[in-house]
C-alpha cells in the first residue's frame, strides 16, 4: 500500500521539482554571473569555476549609498505604516459604526489603483511641499500605498480577539490605550509582523515612486540605481548582478526570520 502510494506521488514530485528548478534558476544565474568576470551576460560559464568578488567590490563602492537609502526608506515606511495602521485596525475591529462597510470597501478599492496613477497625483503635491528628492517624501508615498493593506490585514486578526480580554483589562483599571498596548498589540504580534513584512517588501522593491518623485543621485533607491546602472554599465554584468544579489539579501533575510510568525498567524487564525 505504501509502495503504491509512493509510485502515485512520484510524477507530482518530479513535476514539483521541475517547476521549483525553473523558478530558482534565475536566482542561481544571478549569483553565478555576479561571481564571474565582466564578460557578456550570454557568455557566462554554467559554474563559477574561477570565482571573483570584483563585481561585489564595485557594486558596494558605487551602489552602497543607494542601498542605505532604500534601507532607510523601507524601515521608515514600516514604522510609519504600523504606527498608523495598527490603532486604525483596532478601532475598525472593535467599534462599530454606520458606514464601516463602505469605508472598508474604499480601502479595498484603493488597492486596485495603479501605483503610477498615485505617483503622478503625488508629484504636484510633493512639489508644493518641497518633498521631491527627499527620503521622507518617499517614505510618505510608500506609507500612503501600504496603509490600506496593513489595516485590512491587521483588522482581520484583531476581529477574532475576544472582547472579554480587553474588557477584563479595563475592569482591572487599565485605560483604553493601556489595554490596546498591553493586551491587543502582543496578541496581534503575528498579524503585525506579517503586515510589516509585506510593507517592507513593497517599499524595498518600489520603482515607480522613486522614478517619479526623485531626480538626483543623492536620493536614489537601489531599484532605481540598478535601472540606471544597467544603462550605464551594460558591459560590466558582474557588477550589475552583484548589485542585484545585494539588493535581494535584506528581503531574503526578512522572509527567513519572519516566516514562523506568518505561519503562526495563519494557524492561530484558522483555530479561532
Amino acid at each position: 500500500m505504501n509502495n503504491s502510494s509512493t509510485v502515485r506521488r512520484l510524477p507530482m514530485t518530479v513535476l514539483g521539482v521541475f517547476f521549483l528548478a525553473v523558478m530558482i534558476f534565475p536566482v542561481y544565474w544571478m549569483v553565478n554571473s555576479s561571481l564571474q568576470d565582466s564578460s557578456g551576460a550570454t557568455t557566462r560559464d554554467f559554474f563559477p569555476i574561477n570565482a571573483t568578488l570584483t563585481g561585489y567590490a564595485k557594486a558596494i563602492s558605487e551602489q552602497g549609498q543607494n542601498f542605505v537609502t532604500s534601507l532607510l526608506i523601507a524601515l521608515g515606511t514600516v514604522l510609519l505604516t504600523l504606527v498608523i495602521a495598527t490603532p486604525a485596525a483596532y478601532g475598525l475591529s472593535r467599534f462599530r459604526s454606520r458606514g464601516l462597510n463602505v469605508f472598508l470597501l474604499v480601502l479595498l478599492i484603493t488597492q486596485m489603483v495603479p501605483a503610477i496613477v498615485i505617483a503622478n497625483a503625488l508629484y504636484p503635491l510633493f512639489n508644493n511641499l518641497f518633498l521631491l528628492n527627499n527620503i521622507f517624501g518617499l517614505i510618505l508615498a510608500n506609507t500612503a500605498a501600504g496603509i490600506p493593506f496593513a489595516v485590512l490585514l491587521i483588522r482581520a486578526f484583531m476581529g477574532s480577539i475576544p472582547r472579554a480580554l480587553v474588557e477584563a483589562a479595563m475592569v482591572d483599571g487599565a485605560g483604553a490605550l493601556r489595554a490596546f498596548v498591553s493586551i491587543v498589540v502582543p496578541i496581534s504580534r503575528n498579524a503585525i509582523v506579517t503586515a510589516a513584512l509585506f510593507t517592507f517588501l513593497s517599499a524595498w522593491s518600489d520603482f515607480l515612486f522613486a522614478l517619479t518623485l526623485t531626480s538626483t543621485p543623492e536620493v536614489r533607491p537601489i531599484t532605481l540605481g540598478i535601472y540606471d546602472y544597467i544603462s550605464a554599465n551594460t558591459q560590466d554584468w558582474s557588477a550589475v548582478m552583484a548589485t542585484a544579489v545585494l539588493a535581494s539579501i535584506p528581503a531574503a533575510l526578512l522572509l527567513i526570520f519572519a516566516q514562523r510568525y506568518i505561519a503562526a498567524g495563519a494557524v492561530s487564525g484558522a483555530v479561532k
